[in-house]
């Protein structure tokens, strides 16, 4: 079907749905819970029997009882499987002196794609009137470990670039950077939001703590631990236990806090989905905080199908064009007040 999930209170929950699938096709958003399957419902299903029953057939069809937003409402979806085909990169010229790489997701293709784009873009663009690059991290569910953290020693080449951290000092362990900036230095944005989790919120956070990127849109998901499986013997299943947390460069843990970008830029949510486009996110399922450490809630991770409506894409557009934080930020400001202040009464003759 296309969809990222994770388990909570019984339901599962999708992480985000995946580019060009028939999840994404039909509606399915980052932060909805599937109370059901073809009107079975998934309270009492591990996580993989659910998965097991979502699966099936290519071209058959399959629903999905799915409970939206604060208010749970509650919505039927139809999908058709298809056999999913992944591209974990894709990317264009944008406004022909900057360029915008999608990253989906983290699988064995991502850090070769993005090489291929980058070259493309240093093909494309004469490096005189290159203004920079344009990760987006937006609803992306994470992967591959190692493929995050090439594609941060593609941007940087010396440094660490995460560590995973147990309850014992002698299981830490930690990446650095290589020798060797693919982007030559040129400036690079990352968007980021409430979808997007684990390997891709390694990536925004080595990058927002070597001050490599600047990060654009809402606070991430906050999926950053490290589970081992262990086999319990005989036919008697495993038992999936958490072992350590993922820590950006500066000792930040992913874990249930997310990574806070550092120009916060809401979108513009169509009527039918306010009140119902933003996700949990990990902090929600108990027992992963320490004491004394804060809880957030959840965070937007809505993207506008139009970009001339992505208002976090052209922030991104306006800082690799000069403009300053401090002035995208005020003008963002007036258009919510101009939009919130109340209009004049009418009067008829």
């Amino acid at each position: 079907m296309g969809i990222e999930v994770t388990q909570e209170d019984g339901l599962v929950k999708v992480v985000t749905p995946i580019d060009d699938t028939p999840a994404s096709r039909a509606g399915v958003m980052s932060g909805d819970l599937i109370g059901a399957i073809d009107d079975e419902s998934v309270q009492g299903m591990t996580l993989n029997q659910a998965v097991d029953k979502m699966r099936g057939q290519i071209n058959t069809p399959v629903k999905l009882t799915i409970y939206r937003g604060k208010d749970k409402q509650k919505i039927e979806v139809k999908l058709t499987r298809a056999e999913i085909h992944i591209k974990s990169v894709r990317s264009h010229k944008q406004d022909d002196d900057a360029y915008y790489v999608r990253i989906s997701q983290f699988n064995e293709e991502t850090a070769d794609g993005l090489r291929a784009a980058m070259a493309k873009a240093q093909e494309e663009i004469p490096a005189d009137k290159f203004k920079g690059y344009i990760i987006d991290l937006r609803n992306n569910p994470g992967g591959l470990l190692d493929q995050s953290i090439q594609v941060v020693n593609a941007f940087i080449d010396k440094g660490e670039i995460v560590s995973t951290r147990g309850r014992n000092a002698d299981e830490t362990q930690r990446y650095n950077a290589r020798p060797g900036d693919l982007s030559k230095g040129k400036p690079v944005v990352v968007l980021i939001n409430g979808g997007s989790a684990s390997a891709s919120e390694i990536v925004a956070g080595a990058l927002q703590d070597h001050k490599r990127a600047t990060l654009i849109g809402t606070r991430s998901f906050g999926k950053g631990s490290v589970q081992t499986i262990i086999p319990l013997g005989g036919n008697s299943g495993a038992l999936r236990l958490t072992t350590a947390r993922y820590y950006t460069p500066s000792g930040r843990s992913i874990q249930a806090k997310g990574i806070d970008p550092d120009m916060v830029i809401l979108q513009d949510v169509p009527d039918e989905l306010k009140g119902k486009d933003y996700t949990k996110g990990e902090a929600s399922l108990k027992g992963h905080l320490k004491n004394g450490e804060e809880e957030k809630s959840g965070s937007q991770a809505y993207v506008p199908p139009d970009e001339k409506k992505d208002k976090q894409l052209i922030a991104a557009i306006e800082l690799l064009h000069g403009k300053s934080r401090a002035q995208i930020m005020a003008e963002q400001q007036s258009k919510e007040t101009a939009k919130e202040a109340p209009k004049p009464a009418t009067k008829a003759n």
